[in-house]
């Protein structure tokens, strides 16, 4: 029988027990108080922190996060790329920009080129700016065509304003800050104010420049013939007047057999490409053509660790803008021949961007086209990657078109018929998206926004990102013609191309040939022609009807009378 005095023991150990599990239960409860304000004041901070860097307020987002797998990030995840890259932006979706989305192009891939479209005043420029940048710090040399002096702020440091902060923070750029980048200032010719930059007529080729003449198919061919019949005869073509000199032979009467000897050209033909010679000197062309030669080995550069930019300016040369495009093409031709085999690489050895595009490809030949075509097939495995920049992309021929990996459209204007069509075409030609309206999409984009789709780095290509463009690190502005002509004068390159060589070429040799036979001509009056006949022929006629002329000719250069070996382009081997 239990006493008293065991039952009061009972009681109070029962007490002590439950109060003991009751302390228990008020610390788990007030612990898990504590871990769920902590989660909410977590949450909160990263909203606003979000919100922040993004410019835009940030969607309240549930414990699950759900943005992760929103339609931005979704896009993103096509651009997550393992290896170094050349960033362009950041998505948007329904006119609000994820910083955390980017839009990016593999730094290995750079090399199966790519187009940069859009109307004017779209924001292509800054983005071709942009492009360069990342490519230039990443060690890659970059050619561009700066027709306008639009890109002479590369090479000094951007304004560091709000606007531009703001801007950055909206596209990703964490890391923006103001900067400026190794570039050389060249012109075509000796009118500009960058280093004159020239190209020998032999070294030009007929298909080349018979794209600046503007000459038809038949002309073109006839061009050809007297290219091959001079290189036969090792007469180096070094300017225009050597070039003059040959069709000056070739179209006299004492050079007939030898134009019969070259197919049976016409001399009509051949008088018409005279007269194109004499316009294009007229234009300027005179200082173009010459030596000395660029060296393609002085655009494969890099200063301190950055690739360096070479812009290129028309100079005098603005009244022939195909010349200027078609120069650059030549450039392209020159390093397909002297650059080697690569295969693919981490990084381009080059990259070659073409401005105004269209002038390139409007009113060219067929065979032109053929050699643009396998030119951009093929430079891919010698480690150059080219980018076309023009207002639409039909102004590209579609076999080249379809060479192009990268694509970024900036705002398209359907104002007319024709427009509409393009506007059509451009659409079928990217990947199909669930997101956006393409055709909308592309005529609603604003200033430093594009549709992009690039190549991953399995070659396939990538879902279709309304981007906004990220501001470039230099100065978006031209830092004026005084400053250009400046930092060309103290180029190193200056030394090397600033002044013309005029060396002995088929036009001295002639001369000194004519001048060595003048006495025996003067003394032996020519048949049909008394001794008192007044002189009415014009110089290069007497030099180039002279009979010891014409024996030179078909001699000259003996030691160094073999064929010169052309490749693409017809342009000269080196």
């Amino acid at each position: 029988m239990t006493t008293p005095q065991e039952k009061a023991a009972a009681a109070r150990k029962a007490a002590e027990d439950a109060a003991r599990v009751a302390a228990e239960a008020m610390a788990a409860a007030e612990a898990a108080e504590r871990e769920a304000a902590a989660a909410t004041e977590e949450s909160t901070t990263g909203n606003s922190e979000s919100a922040t860097a993004g410019g835009e307020p940030a969607p309240s987002a549930a414990p699950s996060d759900p943005a992760a797998t929103g339609p931005a990030a979704e896009i993103a995840a096509g651009y997550a790329f393992g290896g170094p890259a050349v960033e362009l932006g950041t998505v948007m979706v329904d006119g609000v920009a994820d910083p955390a989305a980017r839009v990016r192009i593999p730094l290995r891939m750079m090399n199966r080129h790519g187009l940069v479209a859009g109307a004017t005043g779209t924001g292509k420029t800054k983005t071709l700016q942009g492009i360069a940048e990342h490519l230039s710090r990443a060690g890659v040399p970059v050619v561009m065509a700066d027709i306008k002096g639009d890109l002479s702020g590369l090479s000094e440091p951007g304004a560091d304003t709000e606007k531009i902060r703001a801007r950055a923070a909206q596209t990703g750029a964490t890391d923006w800050a103001p900067g400026a980048f190794p570039t050389e200032f060249v012109s075509l010719g000796t009118g500009g104010i960058g280093v004159p930059i020239r190209a020998t007529i032999t070294s030009f080729g007929p298909i080349l420049l018979s794209k600046v003449l503007g000459l038809n198919d038949t002309q073109e061919s006839t061009l050809g013939l007297i290219f091959h019949w001079a290189d036969q005869r090792g007469l180096a073509l070094l300017d225009l007047k050597d070039l003059r000199a040959v069709i000056t032979h070739l179209t006299s009467p004492e050079g007939k057999e030898d134009l019969k000897g070259i197919g049976g050209v016409s001399s009509q033909t051949a008088g018409v490409i005279l007269r194109s010679l004499v316009n294009l000197e007229a234009d300027g062309g005179d200082t173009f053509f010459g030596e000395p030669e660029l060296d393609p080995a002085d655009l494969l550069r890099s200063a301190g660790g950055l690739g360096v930019i070479t812009l290129f300016e028309l100079g005098r040369q603005a009244a022939r803008p195909a010349l200027f495009s078609t120069f650059l093409m030549w450039v392209l031709a020159d390093l397909f021949q002297t650059l080697p085999e690569v295969g693919d690489v981490d990084k381009p050895k080059l990259v070659f961007i073409f401005d105004e595009a269209h002038l390139l490809f409007a009113e060219a030949s067929k065979a032109f086209l053929q050699q643009v075509e396998q030119t951009v097939k093929l430079i891919r495995s010698k480690g150059v990657g080219v980018f076309f920049c023009t207002q639409l992309p039909t102004d590209i021929p579609n076999p080249v078109l379809s060479q192009l990996g990268a694509r970024v459209q900036h705002a398209l204007r359907a104002f007319t018929p024709d427009d509409q069509k393009a506007l059509s075409k451009t659409v079928r030609t990217y990947p199909k998206s669930s997101v956006y309206d393409l055709e909308e999409a592309l005529t609603s984009l604003g200033t430093g926004e594009a549709i992009v789709t690039v190549l991953s780095e399995t070659g396939a290509p990538t879902p279709v990102a309304w981007t906004k463009i990220a501001p470039p690190c230099s100065l978006m502005d031209t830092i004026g013609d005084d400053a250009i002509r400046s930092k060309a004068l103290s180029s190193a390159l200056h030394g090397r191309y600033g002044q013309s060589v005029d060396r002995e070429s088929a036009y001295e040799m002639l001369l000194a040939s004519m001048a060595a036979a003048e006495p025996a001509a003067e003394s032996v009056p020519a048949p049909g022609r008394s001794a008192s006949q007044p002189e009415q022929d014009s110089a290069a006629e007497r030099i180039m009807t002279n009979p010891a002329v014409k024996s030179f000719l078909r001699s000259a250069a003996s030691a160094a009378g073999r064929e010169i070996s052309r490749s693409i382009f017809g342009t000269r081997r080196r």
